[in-house]
């Protein structure tokens, strides 16, 4: 898969150099970001020390060709509401951030690359190993 949407846990290994993330941002053609993790991220900064510098970093990051911040439409509510369904029907509820974003991958036919395992419990979700 050459076009992927990142959740925060690989923002962040982006930003430490996880050699696994850095390999495969080198293979893709296209790293969409969900504006949930775009959100996480800014909150992140606020509770840092270096507020100001990791903001410039993103949006440097997000400016580059590759790489787009997605917007949530009236077709990501449908897919999330797919999916919160899915998951209370099945009894393995995740954090509704991540239903946000899992509904973004999967409106944009995304692989989601993510540290978070459970993800895979989402019907029709494509994800892309990190690792």
């Amino acid at each position: 898969m050459r076009r992927v949407l990142i959740d925060t846990n690989i923002y962040s290994a982006f930003k430490t150099n996880d050699s696994a993330v850095v390999e495969v941002f080198r293979h893709v053609d296209y790293i969409g970001i969900d504006l949930t993790v775009y959100g996480e991220l800014l909150a992140g900064f606020k509770l840092g020390s270096r507020e100001k510098e990791n903001l410039r970093e993103l949006e440097m990051f997000i400016n580059t060709s590759r790489v787009e911040l997605i917007l949530h439409s009236a077709e990501t509510a449908v897919f999330y509401a797919k999916i919160f369904k899915d998951l209370k029907t099945s009894g393995k509820p995740i954090p509704t951030n991540d239903i946000w974003i899992a509904a973004t991958a999967m409106e944009h036919g995304l692989a989601l690359m993510t540290y978070d395992k459970h993800f895979t419990t989402i019907p029709g979700l494509m994800l892309k190993d990190a690792g």
